[in-house]
C-alpha cells in the first residue's frame, strides 16, 4: 500500500510540473517561466520570439532617452541614446532564461518553479555604444565649447606699460571622454535622461603681473625710413607694424615673423605693391613688409636676442646697409625668427610717425652699461649691371615703355662689435648675404603705322641701350614743327 501511495505521488508531482506550470510537451512551444525579468522588461510567460521582441522594444524606447554631455566653459550638447549608437549587447541571455526551470530532473525544475513564486529572476541588461558616434559627436559639437589660455600681457599706453590679466583655456580630452562616456552608460546607467561630464583640461596663462613688471629698459631700437614709397606700399608697411606692436614674448618663446603678419590678404589689411621675385620687382600682396621685418631684425640684434632664422633679400633694398636686411616670403618659406634668450618677457612696440617705422624692444636690462653694441656692415665684392634688356611688345603703341632699375650684385657680411669704455673687446660675424646684379630691363611699344617709324625704333631697341630708345621715342612723338 505505502509503495502505491509513494508511485502516486509521484505521478501526480509529475503531472502538476508538466501541466501545471504551463509547459507542454512540445518543446517549440515551451514559454519562459513567470517571475523571470531581463532587465526590468518581465518576460516570464512568453517564448523566446515574444521575450526577445519585448526587450528590443524596450530598447528602441530608451534610445530616445537625452544624453547631455557637458563640455567646457559650461557648454550642454545634447543628444539621444541612439545618436550614441546604443544596441543590446547581451541577446544570448534570452536562451538562458528560456532554460530556467526546464532542466535538470524532476525534483530540481520543481523546486525552481517554487523559488520562483517567492522570488523574481532578474537578468541583467547589457548595452553597447558605437565608440565611432561618440567620437564625432565629442569632436564636431563638444569641442566648439573649447577656449585657448590668453597669457598675462602688456599693453603700452601713452608711454606706461599697463598688465592685462590672463585667462585660462579649457579643451576636451576627447580620447579619456569617449571612456567616460562609454564606461558610464554600459556600467552605471539607469536608463533615463540623464548628464555626463566630460573630461576638461586646464590650460593655465602664461606670466603674471609682477613677472611683467621686470620689463622697463630698451634692449634694441632700430628705425628705417619709407618715404619715398607710394600708398600702397607705405599703407602694407604700416599694417605690418601694427600687427607685432604689441606682442609678449616669455623666456625661451620664439617669434615668428610671418606668424605675426600673414596671411597676405585684402582682408588682412595688405595692398598690391612692389615686391622682389627672382631677381625681377612684380607687384603682390604685401609688397614693401621685408621693411617690417628687416626693421624688426636690427632691434633684435641690437638687443642681443638669440636670431634663429633669416634670410636676405635677392637684390640689395635702399633702407638698410648690406646683410642688414631680413627678408620674409611666404611663398619660398623665408621667414625671421628669434628667440628670447632673456630671463624676462620682452615687449615688441611698432611705431609709425612721418613715414618712418620704428621698433623697439623692451625688457630687462642687465649688460653693463658700459658695454655698447654697434654692427658694422662690409662689402666683399661689388657685381656692376650688365647690359640694358629690352622687351618689345607689338602691342603697345610707339611712346609706352616700362623700365626697372638696375642692381648691383654685392657679396657683403655684417659684424658685431663690442665696445668696453669704448675699447673694441669682440668682433663677430654675424651673417653673410649675395645680392643678385639685374641689369636695366624696358618694355617698349612698337606698334605704329609709319614703317619707317617703325624701323627706327626697332634699330634703337638694337642698340641695347635703354637711354637711347627713350631719345628716339622723344623725336618719333613729338608733335609736327609749326607751319612757317
Amino acid at each position: 500500500m505505502r509503495r502505491f501511495l509513494t508511485v502516486c505521488g509521484f505521478i501526480l508531482l509529475s503531472t502538476v510540473l508538466l501541466f501545471g506550470s504551463g509547459l507542454t510537451v512540445d518543446a517549440a512551444e515551451e514559454t519562459i517561466k513567470h517571475g523571470i525579468y531581463i532587465g526590468p522588461v518581465e518576460v516570464g510567460g512568453m517564448t523566446a520570439t515574444e521575450a526577445e521582441a519585448a526587450v528590443e522594444e524596450y530598447v528602441e524606447g530608451l534610445s530616445q532617452k537625452t544624453i547631455t554631455l557637458e563640455a567646457a566653459n559650461e557648454g550642454m550638447v545634447q543628444v539621444t541614446a541612439e545618436d550614441l549608437g546604443i544596441t543590446w549587447a547581451n541577446k544570448e541571455i534570452i536562451e538562458e532564461a528560456g532554460q530556467m526551470g526546464q532542466q535538470g530532473n524532476v525534483i530540481v525544475r520543481y523546486k525552481m518553479m517554487k523559488d520562483l513564486q517567492h522570488d523574481n529572476v532578474r537578468y541583467d541588461l547589457e548595452f553597447a555604444f558605437d565608440v565611432n558616434a561618440i567620437n564625432t559627436i565629442l569632436t564636431e559639437q563638444c569641442v566648439g565649447f573649447d577656449s585657448d589660455a590668453v597669457d598675462t600681457g602688456l599693453a603700452r599706453e601713452e608711454g606706461t606699460f599697463v598688465v592685462h590679466e590672463g585667462q585660462i583655456g579649457y579643451h576636451l580630452d576627447v580620447e579619456h571622454s569617449i571612456d567616460v562616456v562609454n564606461d558610464y552608460l554600459t556600467e552605471e546607467w539607469d536608463y533615463g535622461d540623464t548628464a555626463i561630464q566630460l573630461v576638461i583640461e586646464e590650460e593655465l596663462p602664461k606670466g603674471s603681473a609682477q613677472e611683467l613688471a621686470q620689463v622697463q629698459d630698451v634692449l634694441g631700437s632700430f628705425t628705417t625710413s619709407f618715404s619715398s614709397s607710394g600708398k600702397a606700399r607705405s599703407a602694407n608697411v604700416t599694417n605690418g607694424c601694427n600687427l607685432i606692436n604689441g606682442i609678449t614674448l616669455y623666456p625661451g618663446e620664439e617669434f615668428s615673423t610671418l606668424e605675426a603678419i600673414t596671411p597676405f590678404t585684402e582682408a588682412n589689411g595688405y595692398y598690391m605693391a612692389a615686391s622682389y621675385l627672382n631677381g625681377k620687382v612684380v607687384d603682390s600682396l604685401g609688397g614693401g613688409i621685408c621693411q617690417v621685418s628687416t626693421t624688426l631684425y636690427n632691434a633684435v640684434l641690437l638687443a642681443e636676442l638669440d636670431v634663429t632664422q633669416r634670410y636676405n633679400h635677392s637684390m640689395i633694398v635702399a633702407y638698410v646697409d648690406p646683410s642688414a636686411d631680413a627678408a620674409i616670403a611666404e611663398s619660398a618659406g623665408k621667414d625671421f625668427k628669434f628667440v628670447n634668450n632673456t630671463d624676462a618677457p620682452i615687449y615688441i612696440e611698432g611705431i609709425i610717425k612721418n613715414k618712418k617705422i620704428t621698433v623697439n624692444i623692451y625688457g630687462k636690462e642687465t649688460r653693463d652699461n658700459k658695454r655698447e653694441v654697434i654692427y658694422e656692415s662690409e662689402i666683399i665684392s661689388r657685381t656692376p649691371p650688365g647690359q640694358d634688356v629690352i622687351y618689345v611688345d607689338a602691342g603697345r603703341p610707339i611712346g609706352y615703355i616700362v623700365k626697372e632699375s638696375a642692381h648691383v650684385g654685392y657679396k657683403a657680411r655684417l659684424w658685431k662689435v663690442v665696445k668696453e669704455n669704448g675699447e673694441v673687446v669682440e668682433r663677430t660675424q654675424v651673417n653673410s648675404s649675395t645680392y643678385k646684379m639685374t641689369p636695366r630691363y624696358a618694355t617698349v611699344g612698337v606698334s605704329t603705322a609709319d614703317p619707317n617709324a617703325y624701323n627706327e625704333i626697332m634699330a634703337a631697341i638694337g642698340t641695347s641701350n635703354i637711354d637711347h630708345v627713350q631719345n628716339v621715342i622723344a623725336i618719333l612723338t613729338a608733335p609736327p614743327a609749326p607751319a612757317q
